[in-house]
């Protein structure tokens, strides 16, 4: 059975959650004996052909804000009819759009759309795009034979929004390498548990200008406490047709010394990042089921996250969970959280690093993927109204 993946950037995974995923899975499907197509767009991808057993096939995109994703995920489809692929997986409900051209033009091709977020609420985007991920979403839940939805809370939204019942399969994590080496902290001026850190696109929606304002207002008010003032802020991350925004955030972080932007990082020095930071911090007001987070889990960091529906699937510990668009109650949670033992913190990512091994495993999780691959979905194309 060969399968195509459709809608990520591209493979090798440098950046992003949607990448991360199809990158591991991909993976983990050609090591149970998959033939797997990832297509890549040309800006993204370092001209490989193959990944870990992966075919890596590079079609074209009109490389702008609004006609990237749609543009490549058209050629994709397109490509992966021409080559009679068996299964097409879509990935996020903007490529989701396109998921009707296969049902009416492949009949033989199954379908899956796996929707990774509500991607209409971010902020980057305007009015016309916006009213195109909504029509994005109704595609995923309409066309698709078969629609995973990566959260409980993106599962709900279906089953209200579009009277859909969902396969919930969440993200899953892979352990990553790491020699333990610090060289590449030192290239950012950081030391070892002395910093903390965020992981994110920078976009509004993540709440970066949040976390930079409650670690301001830490500094200002604990001046006589050596221990927080020696402590950095690493934002790691960059612009995502976001411009204006990152420039913003860089202008608000300009009052103190002891921020530091490092743009977007992979490999080893990700790694590192993840690894020696006091704690990870994740203010997003909207997510699908974050990466960033599961990935700090498994690699025994402790995390503090805002109280949107997706995080609290992940952490339930209160004193880890913030309320949302709130800088106080940020500020708050960051100064109790320095006064954590060692002790109550290892006991914490224990357990967070054996529910991220119980739940959100590849191990766990791809043969529910291939249960969905390899159901025999017969229905016929939905009539549209």
């Amino acid at each position: 059975m060969n399968i195509a993946m459709i809608g990520q950037k591209g493979m090798p995974a440098r950046y992003g959650g949607v990448e991360r995923h199809v990158h591991d899975l991909s993976v983990g499907l050609v090591k149970a004996g998959y033939d797997v197509t990832v297509y890549n767009r040309k800006w993204y991808g370092n001209g490989q052909e193959t990944v870990n057993g992966v075919h890596i096939v590079t079609t074209p995109s009109i490389h702008t804000k609004h006609l990237d994703a749609f543009t490549h995920a058209l050629s994709s489809t397109f490509h992966a009819m021409l080559e009679h692929t068996d299964i097409i997986h879509y990935h996020g409900v903007g490529p989701a759009l396109l998921s009707w051209i296969p049902r009416l033009f492949s009949p033989n091709t199954k379908v899956v759309t796996t929707f990774h977020s509500i991607d209409r609420y971010h902020e980057k985007w305007g009015v016309i795009a916006r009213l195109a991920l909504r029509l994005g979403e109704w595609a995923a839940c309409t066309f698709a034979h078969e629609t995973i939805t990566i959260s409980q809370s993106l599962q709900q939204y279906c089953r209200n929004e579009f009277n859909k019942e969902t396969t919930y399969i969440p993200n899953a994590v892979v352990e990553s390498p790491y020699t333990g080496a610090q060289t590449e902290l030192k290239t950012f001026g950081l030391q070892a548990q002395q910093y903390l850190v965020m992981i994110s696109r920078l976009v509004p929606h993540k709440g970066a200008h949040i976390l930079v304002e409650a670690f301001q207002k830490l500094k200002r008010d604990h001046k006589d406490d050596p221990e927080i003032q020696a402590l950095k802020l690493a934002i790691v991350g960059g612009s995502v047709y976001t411009n204006n925004y990152v420039q913003q955030l860089q202008i608000q972080a300009s009052q103190s010394n002891d921020i530091v932007f490092t743009d977007f990082q992979s490999g080893e020095t990700l790694e590192a990042l993840y690894r020696q930071a006091r704690v990870l911090v994740h203010p997003s007001l909207n997510e699908g089921l974050p990466m960033t987070v599961l990935q700090a889990m498994n690699s025994d960091v402790p995390v503090l996250v805002s109280n949107i529906p997706e995080h609290l699937e992940l952490v339930r510990d209160p004193q880890f969970i913030f309320q949302e668009n709130d800088v106080d109650a940020l500020y708050q949670a960051l100064y109790n959280h320095l006064q954590l033992s060692k002790q109550e913190l290892q006991e914490v990512t224990t357990v967070h690093k054996q529910r991220v091994e119980n739940e959100y495993s590849w191990d766990v999780l791809i043969p529910k993927i291939i249960n969905v691959y390899e159901t025999d979905t017969k229905q016929s194309l939905p009539a549209i109204a």
